[in-house]
Formats: structure tokens, sequence, C-alpha cells
């Protein structure tokens, strides 16, 4: 029997139509409708802005960022942060509920290294610190963290914006301090030239455009010390050009000084970094408020007087072989606090029986 003769297929060549053939067909514009949405009228103006509370994070973690510059502008109330340092002072300002943290580098650089704030923490101790802090709740309150000098020049500022938005950091501030800087409440402080400063400003901010992210740049200028109030102003309001979403004069010598600064560079938001027995007076946050400023640093917060209370502890041990823990701080209590219940979830969700008859001090 002879085999079967196949026909070969037929392939059709496709036609192609010149580019300048293609008609493009306008569609019909459709004007949604406008739905209006709940809004507050902002003390002392026309102008309608959302309550603080009302600001949602959207459902992804890393959302820190969007949910810091909705804060920022679309409410007109001020953004208290305490200033954190490692895990359990995060912790223990989530469970008391403040709206925003901030990553201080001076409590990075004592709890992490043992080491004063002199320039001794670089990039990567800074970003692992707050990588950790900014994921202990991803849909928690968003982390301002410090960013020093940039670590270098612009290449460094640009790498530094890039890793803080990877690790999920919301905003950071950068300064015009020398590489070899210290504590913005130290003396002898020295800045760099106004072009310096400026090359670090554009090229973080080319960074977060080169991201697509709503990471918030905060300007900081430190030549208040050396250089003068003027000398300031200018550099605020350049970097402000450059693309620097909030402000930063660190140092204020009065109270009536600070609520200058505010005044000259509005409607630029600015924030304010208290400081207690600092260099600056001590202003509350009605006072500060009352001012104008939109975000509110406490860098010591938590680590003075964490300083105070392990001194006192151990002194307390020493002489009299107590710790004197109070009743209530159990192991179990403070294991809460570092988000105990959540792990237990987690394992009874997957079928895991590691809890199964819950957990107590034994």
């Amino acid at each position: 029997m002879s085999p079967a003769v196949v026909e070969p297929a037929v392939v059709e060549t496709p036609v192609e139509t010149p580019l300048e053939a293609v008609t493009v067909v306008e569609q019909p514009i459709i004007e949604e409708p406008v739905v209006d949405e709940p809004v507050i009228e902002s003390k002392g103006t026309s102008v309608e802005y959302l309550p603080l509370n009302n600001v949602e994070a959207v459902d992804m973690p890393a959302s820190g960022a969007t949910k810091l510059r909705k804060m920022i502008f679309e409410t007109k109330e001020l953004i208290v942060c305490p200033g954190v340092y490692d895990g359990l002072s995060a912790r223990t300002a989530i469970e008391t509920g403040f709206s925003a943290m901030y990553m201080t580098g001076a409590g990075t650089t004592a709890s992490r290294l043992g080491q004063p704030d002199l320039a001794i923490a670089q990039l990567h101790e800074m970003r692992e610190n707050a990588e950790m802090i900014a994921n202990l709740d991803p849909f928690g309150p968003p982390l301002i963290a410090d960013m020093d000098t940039g670590y270098g020049g612009p290449i460094m500022a640009a790498r530094t914006v890039e890793q803080y938005i990877r690790a999920g950091v919301a905003g950071a501030h950068l300064e015009d301090q020398v590489l070899t800087k210290r504590c913005g409440h130290l003396s002898g402080k020295k800045v760099v030239p106004r072009e310096e400063y400026y090359s670090r400003i554009r090229a973080a901010h080319a960074a977060r455009v080169r991201m697509r992210s709503d990471f918030v740049l905060i300007a900081r200028t430190d030549a208040l010390q050396s250089l003068g109030y003027d000398e300031c102003i200018e550099r605020l309001r350049t970097a402000r050009d450059l693309g620097a979403d909030v402000g930063l004069l660190e140092g204020f010598k009065s109270k009536e000084q600070a609520a200058q600064a505010v005044k000259d560079l509005a409607p630029w938001p600015l924030l304010l970094n208290s400081v207690e027995n600092g260099a600056s007076p001590t202003i509350t946050v009605d006072e500060a408020r009352e001012m104008g400023f939109r975000i509110m640093i406490f860098s010591f917060a938590c680590i003075a007087p964490a300083y105070r209370a392990i001194k006192d502890t151990l002194t307390l041990l020493k002489t009299k072989g107590i710790v004197g823990t109070p009743k209530d701080l159990t192991p179990v209590k403070l294991f809460e606090v570092c988000g105990l219940k959540h792990s237990m979830e987690v394992d009874q969700s997957a079928g895991g029986l590691s809890f199964s008859d819950g957990i107590s001090n034994a």
C-alpha cells in the first residue's frame, strides 16, 4: 500500500500596513463622576485637609513612604516621632500608638557600636538597623531615619537613598556637615560649601525619582553654628528648589528663631529636632504645633532614659544584690511587646502544635 501524499501547508505572507496608513480611532471622552470624600477644614484657612488618623497605608508592605507623604501633604497636623534606636524601643513606640517613628543616628551608634555620634556608624550599620525597625510592622507607623551626610559624595548619597528605599524606610534627613561630622548638638561643627551640599541633595532626589518612590527627602542644615541664620535659610531654600520635600534647621538658639524659620520658609513643611538638654531651648509639642512645624522628632526620647534606667538597675544589683524588676513586668509581658502573640498565630494558622497549650510564665 502506497503511503498517502501529504500536501504542504500553504502559509500566507501577511501584508504589512504602512505606518502612515494606520488610522487612529478617537474614543469619546467619558467624564468620571466626582465623588465627595469626607474632609475637615483646617483652622485659620479655607483649604480642606484630611484628619491625620484618616491617612491609611496602601495594602502593600513597602507603603511607609506613601503613608508618610500623605501625612505631610494631606493633613495639617503635627507628626510626632519618638527617637527609637533598636527593636525594643521601636516595639514600645508602636505599642504606645505613635503615628510615626524616627531612627536616631546617635542612638544607633551608641546602642549598636557603643560609640559617640562622630561619624563612626556608616551606611551598613545605619541601613541594617533602619531595615529591621521599619519592618517590625510594615503596615504600622512609617519610619524616618538619619542618613547623616550621605556617607560620601553624590554617588554615595544616591546609594544611601536607594538602599533606604529598598529597606522600607519612609524618609530621611540629609545634612551639610563635613564627612567627619558630629552630633548636631555638639560644638565645633563644620559644614561643606553650598555647592557640595547641593550636589548631595540633587543626587538624593534623583535617586528617589529613579526608584519611583514616595520616599520623603528631608534637607538638613547645620550651618547656624558657624555661618548664621541667613545662610541656613538660603541653603534650605535652594534645597527645596532642588527637590527636597521637608526642611530641617538644626540647633535653633531661641524659640523666636524657630518660629521665624517656619515663617521664612512657608509654606514648605519644616521638621523640628527636639533634644532636651542640648543646644536648643526645649520646645513642647503644643508650642511646635502653634509655630507651624509639621514634623517633630525627639532624638533622645528613648536612649537617654534607657541609659538612666539601666544604670540605676545595675547599681541596685551591685549594691543590694537584686534587680528590682516590677512584678507586672514578666518575661511573657516583654515578649508580648515584641510580637509573641503574632508569632503564636503564625504557628497555629500553619497547623503547628508548639503553642497548642498556650504559653505563660513557668
